[in-house]
């Protein structure tokens, strides 16, 4: 029965490519943003959980 409903839709091939289309660039965009990311960032967002600091004193742009 969803076989046959599937079937009637028109160019509905389509949805799959697309999906896997945006898939793939989700992840080559978060590989390419941490191969490109800076140290400091990373340094510093790294430290957060355990900074003892105010959030409103410092901001990772000022270190």
């Amino acid at each position: 029965m969803h076989k046959e409903i599937l079937r009637s839709i028109e160019n509905i091939e389509i949805y799959p490519i697309i999906s896997l289309i945006i898939f793939v660039a989700f992840f080559l965009g978060m590989f390419w943003w941490v191969l490109r990311v800076d140290k400091p960032y990373v340094d510093h967002m790294k430290g957060m959980p355990l900074n003892d600091e105010s959030q409103n004193e410092t901001a990772h742009e000022k270190a």
